[in-house]
């Protein structure tokens, strides 16, 4: 492996500039090229196709024929090509990233369906170059395919890729020169040569190969003509089309453009949610609203084998693009979010924080709602600093809005934002928030604000905790909403551990007291175990007080007893003396 880096970084050397650095080797079928994985900068890594000139120069003129179709052919499902160079001794093509199909087909990685939205990709690729560009392909097969990093299949292997207009193309010539050529030919090429092209329809050769690749994907290994038109492993929906197209006479077999008109026939095999997919996210910025509607909700129900690549890497672009320009609405954010949650977190990071930052600004509030109802989703892969120093401050409008629903939203999504939110925020703003909510004039946010405060009360500061949380359960249980003060009795009964023993019998006890002849008998039961709990934490704490509170006698200090002793006789005399006496006796007669 260095050697082969070394001959090609000392190819480079002597050649024009080719701004891409050689990486690992990627294991492809037999082919005349070598594929690289590439990279150019640390944010772009293409793939190298690589041809030696001198090692394989009787191949050369596929080698050309290859590079002059990739850098004219354009189609959405042709590898993309970024640069080429070409030198007496070597040919290097740098792509978009891609990896050979066949690897996915090795491991069967690839569900019935996912196979089904490859192939339709291929068959309007094979229909663009069959009809519009007037061309055959001539290599059809799974080696000439590779997938993108969105998971799409990209046609590749035009080493001979001929215009049928014109005489002395490339097939012609050529075509038995293409790596395993003999077990992939159709019948008539292996009867008569490669000329015999000009005497059937032209599409015929790839009407026979794509046949062969549905084989092929479907099975994993293709043994020769054989096993072309045996139905083993393939959907019985294709039997019939696909037989049609591996039928041994060429003017017999239907074209690759009549076999996706088929497909796409209403319940036919191509007629499948992920394809409609594939062809609603194109247009979706032109979609009615109804359409739009509908697309959507299509979207939503979309299964977990289909290709998590392509809802990331092309699904989730547009649909982020159309929440922000192109009035997607609440549903696609809930789209958006459900796919943003398979992401890793670096790639969430990056692509999603800060659409989800801009989102939270928008003033739309069926958006802000949607936002909010959708935080549990992605909660977890948003950074505590973003969403306390970016995310928080936008959302706290909502404790104001005028809408009741999204005051109600607002409030209740702090149950999920409050891990994420630092004390200083948590015990300033918030609370500050949440004493305007306890006294909405909606009895529902009252209610919930008194649940708030219970749920989240190990996270508010131990300093004014209690105060906080009493002031709060006390003055909710003198609403007049019969659901609003049984909420504090509930938050009361939950939050015990967090009170003083003299705050339950100075503060608390009093409060619930009222409650034990209210009106309601909800209320009535509540407070009554309520008053019980906190009785018992008061008589526990009692029961290990001691008897007085006064300080005891200082035995040892005699003088001072003595002292004291004299002094309370001494009183005692006095109150005698001060006191009127009576005698009674007898008087003497002058």
């Amino acid at each position: 492996m260095d050697f082969l880096k070394s001959a090609v970084a000392s190819a480079m050397a002597k050649g024009p500039p080719f701004p891409y650095t050689f990486g690992d080797k990627v294991d492809v079928d037999e082919s005349i090229w070598t594929l690289y994985n590439g990279t150019k900068r640390a944010s772009f890594a293409p793939s190298i196709f690589s041809f030696d000139v001198t090692a394989h120069r009787g191949l050369l003129p596929l080698a050309r024929n290859a590079l002059k179709k990739l850098r004219t052919i354009r189609h959405p499902g042709v590898i993309k090509v970024f640069d080429t160079v070409e030198t007496d001794t070597y040919i290097y093509i740098a792509t978009e990233r891609v990896v050979p199909l066949r690897w996915h087909v090795r491991r069967k990685a690839l569900t019935p369906e996912t196979i089904k939205w490859g192939l339709h990709g291929i068959s309007r690729t094979l229909k663009f170059i069959n009809s519009d560009a007037s061309s055959i392909h001539g290599c059809v097969r799974v080696g000439s395919i590779y997938t993108s990093e969105s998971g799409e299949w990209k046609m590749g292997g035009f080493e001979v890729l001929s215009s049928v207009k014109d005489d002395e193309s490339c097939i012609y010539t050529y075509g038995s020169l293409v790596p395993d050529s003999a077990r992939y030919s159709p019948p008539e090429v292996v009867q008569s040569g490669w000329d015999v092209i000009k005497k059937n329809p032209h599409s015929a050769v790839d009407a026979f190969n794509y046949g062969v690749l549905i084989y092929e994907v479907f099975n994993g290994d293709y043994n020769g003509r054989d096993s072309a038109g045996q139905t083993r492993g393939i959907p019985p929906t294709m039997h019939s089309s696909y037989k049609r197209l591996c039928n041994a006479n060429p003017k017999a077999r239907i074209s690759i453009s009549a076999f996706l008109d088929q497909g796409s026939r209403r319940d036919a095999f191509f007629d499948t949610p992920l394809i409609k997919l594939t062809e609603g996210i194109d247009n979706l910025g032109i979609k009615t609203e109804e359409e739009r509607e509908q697309f959507l909700n299509d979207l939503e129900q979309v299964s977990d084998d289909f290709p998590e690549d392509f809802f990331i890497m092309k699904v989730l672009p547009e649909l982020m693009k159309s929440v922000e320009f192109g009035g997607g609405g609440p549903k696609a954010i809930s789209v958006v979010l459900k796919i943003a949650s398979k992401l890793s977190q670096d790639d969430f990071e990056a692509k999603m924080i800060p659409f989800i930052v801009r989102i939270f600004g928008n003033p739309d509030r069926a958006i802000r709602v949607c936002l909010l109802d959708s935080l549990p989703v992605i909660i977890d892969q948003l950074p505590q600093k973003v969403v306390n120093d970016k995310i928080f401050p936008q959302i706290v409008a909502g404790f104001t809005d005028a809408a009741p629903i999204v005051r109600e939203q607002t409030l209740k999504s702090v149950l999920v934002l409050i891990t994420k939110l630092s004390d200083r925020t948590i015990n300033g703003e918030l609370l500050k928030h949440l004493a305007k909510t306890a006294n909405d004039e909606q009895p529902g946010i009252r209610t919930n604000t008194t649940i708030c405060l219970g749920k989240i009360a190990k996270h508010l500061g131990t300093s004014s905790r209690s105060k906080v949380l009493i002031a709060a359960f006390t003055r909710s249980m003198r609403d007049p909403f019969v659901h609003a003060r049984n909420a504090a009795l509930m938050a009361l009964a939950a939050t015990t551990e967090y009170f003083t023993e003299e705050d339950c019998a100075i503060r608390i006890l009093p409060a619930l007291s009222p409650l034990l002849i209210d009106k309601e008998k909800l209320v009535r039961d509540q407070a009554t175990r309520a008053m019980e709990t906190y009785l018992q934490r008061i008589k526990k704490a009692a029961s290990s007080m001691p008897d007085t509170a006064l300080p005891p006698q200082q035995a040892g200090d005699g003088q001072a007893a003595r002292m004291d002793v004299n002094c309370r006789r001494r009183n005692a005399d006095s109150r005698r003396s001060s006191s009127p006496s009576y005698f009674l006796g007898s008087v003497s007669q002058p």
